[in-house]
């Protein structure tokens, strides 16, 4: 890592790549630091040395740097100047990919939700306002990127500009924004692009690399490279080493050789590669992406990608036949791969206290009133940046029973209540339900869930959540709501275990409701698996971390737990449950991420 002079670094001539005037391939994996807990960055970095890898890269996730707006966090697991100051310290180049938009799977793609409290809001374009966001954010985050570049003695070796711009290209003049962004802020290093082979022609930017995405390596995709940019390296950006799941669907899988040999096929092209995932890690808390096909579908808490490494960081089949292939090219033996870490089967954990979310209402939140229902990203809630992810609960007064409707307003999903009782579900299939009659005035109620905001394509500008518009009862739009904003942040956690209320589980109940329960350990904490059979849908929360959720549809059903997260002696555990509870949740030793199905 220690060359001289550093002056020239990654550069391009005559269809290779130099670093500092000597041919260099890039053999990356991508691994994302805000998917991983920092205690084990290390271990994953590692991992990839004895792979054969040479280049990590990572994505820099917005929404999760600048929550609020103007308010910066870039400590612990978001402390981006230690992860990259480890991939040097551990022998590895760094490609960083600082968006502003990343995809990645991550809702909104990583842009902040309070981005879309302006209605005109046009994300991804030289819209103002959506410059004006980017420009702050950069004034602050590429200081810290800066001093990290190769020509300053650090890992980074190259820059991406934004993120497979081509496949939404509604603003011919944005790439070349983003790029003089980057070079205004003092990024001196290699610029590149990446899109998949549809959105190549459409992405480029003059002065950076163009790198192509895909899994199958059709023939002739890296020659179409040649007739957009001539006599330029190849790079395969994204090669996918798996895919990622949605719930409701299977697990995919794809084969190993076939990937390997792919891998094999792609060098033997002369081409450099980023093998996306190299360890996909986990959608914490309520970070997941979702997909807008043909329908709305959101995406599972595990991000194991089917990728190199597990989720829990354990080695696969395609990284020993990955590790023998690079060996092979490289020429030389690699580092020895790390000892497994052995996981935990901590066995079964009693919920024995519960919470009705009707109880801690009144306590712990205080509601907005407003006559028309307001959209998630603007209520006046988080120094007016509004709510970004969890729950919303709207609560009007009803006289009567009916037809209730929701003209396709509820974002994403809403379950309905008569006072306590509940009726039924709203969402993008289901727009309409009876409610029984009744006498007098009653609590009407529609808990909203945020499922995870589109994260690819072309509706970001509509990822408004919560009730997106008028809800109706016999044909009148309802009014008059209290609005109670759930986000369940650490704050709200961390009083709800000192509230009033709490009491013994009974034989039956139906949530939603919190429930709690402790977790013993006598020894070093270790990885577990929690498995949530008997229960329904909802996120765990261990020690005040958010696990992420789970769902009975599948396919995932174990959420993994981090060790680091635990503590020896006592961890208190609590469930958000929608609808039906089980008694007690297993910890076990070993993942099960549903059905599997393999990629063709």
């Amino acid at each position: 890592m220690r060359l001289w002079g550093r002056t020239l670094g990654l550069q391009t001539e005559n269809s290779q790549f130099l670093l500092e005037g000597m041919p260099f391939r890039i053999f990356g994996g991508s691994m994302h630091y805000f998917r991983v807990p920092r205690e084990y960055w290390e271990d994953r970095m590692l991992k990839m040395k004895a792979c054969g890898l040479n280049t990590l890269t990572t994505y820099v996730p917005w929404n999760l740097h600048e929550q609020t707006r103007g308010k910066f966090d870039f400590s612990q697991d978001l402390d981006l100047e230690a992860f990259l100051s480890l991939a040097a310290k551990n022998g590895l180049w760094v490609i960083l990919r600082p968006g502003p938009y990343i995809c990645s799977e991550w809702d909104l793609g990583g842009l902040p939700s309070w981005l879309l409290q302006d209605p005109e809001m046009q994300l991804r374009t030289t819209y103002k306002g959506f410059t004006e966001a980017v420009d702050a954010y950069f004034d602050r985050l590429m200081p810290i990127v800066v001093p990290l570049q190769y020509k300053k003695g650090g890992p980074i070796i190259a820059v991406q500009v934004e993120n497979e711009y081509g496949s939404y290209a509604k603003d011919p003049n944005y790439m070349a924004y983003v790029k003089m962004a980057l070079l205004s802020r003092g990024i001196v290093e290699l610029l590149m692009t990446s899109d998949n082979k549809n959105g190549l022609s459409f992405g480029l930017v003059e002065g950076a690399l163009a790198t192509v995405n895909f899994q199958k390596l059709e023939p002739g995709v890296l020659k179409y490279l040649d007739t957009v940019q001539r006599d330029q390296p190849k790079m395969v950006m994204e090669y996918w080493t798996g895919w990622f799941d949605n719930w409701g669907g299977p697990h995919y899988v794809f084969d190993a050789d076939e990937m390997v040999n792919t891998v094999a096929s792609i060098l033997k092209l002369g081409a450099s590669i980023n093998l996306y995932m190299f360890h996909g890690g986990t959608n914490f808390g309520f970070m997941n992406g979702a997909l807008e096909a043909d329908e709305y579908k959101s995406d599972v808490t595990s991000y194991d990608y089917d990728a190199v490494l597990t989720e829990a960081g354990d080695y696969t089949s395609k990284f020993f036949k990955l590790r023998q292939l690079f060996s092979a090219i490289i020429g030389q033996p690699l580092p020895l791969p790390p000892m497994i870490e052995s996981k935990a089967s901590y066995g079964a954990i009693l919920l024995h206290q519960y919470i009705s979310l009707w109880d801690v209402l009144p306590s712990l939140i205080q509601p907005i009133k407003s006559e028309f229902p307001v959209n998630m990203e603007n209520l006046r809630v988080n120094d007016s940046s509004g709510q970004s992810y969890g729950y919303v609960l709207y609560e009007t007064v009803i006289f009567g029973g009916g037809h209730l409707h929701s003209r396709d307003h509820v974002r994403d999903r809403a379950q309905v209540f008569v006072n306590t009782m509940y009726v039924g579900e709203l969402d993008y299939n289901t727009v309409e339900l009876s409610l029984p009659e009744g006498q007098g005035f009653r609590q009407l109620r529609l808990l909203v869930e945020n499922r995870g905001r589109v994260n690819y394509g072309l509706a970001l500008n509509e990822q408004r959540k919560g009730l997106i518009g008028d809800v109706f009862l016999n044909k009148t739009p309802l009014r008059n709501f209290k609005i109670y904003s759930l986000e369940m942040k650490p704050g709200f956690m961390k009083s709800l275990q000192h509230v009033a209320g709490w009491s013994a589980v009974p034989d039956y109940f139906v949530g939603p409701a919190f429930f709690r329960g402790r977790l013993w350990i006598e020894h070093q904490p270790q990885d577990t698996f929690l498995k949530l059979q008997g229960w329904e849908k909802g996120v765990v929360f261990v020690n005040g971390h958010n696990l992420g959720r789970y769902w009975r549809i599948g396919p995932q059903e174990t959420l993994y737990l981090p060790g680091p997260w635990l503590r020896k002696g006592n961890n208190e555990i609590v469930i958000f449950e929608e609808r039906t509870a089980g008694r007690i949740i297993q910890s076990v030793d070993i993942p099960y991420l549903g059905r599997t199905q393999y990629m063709d």
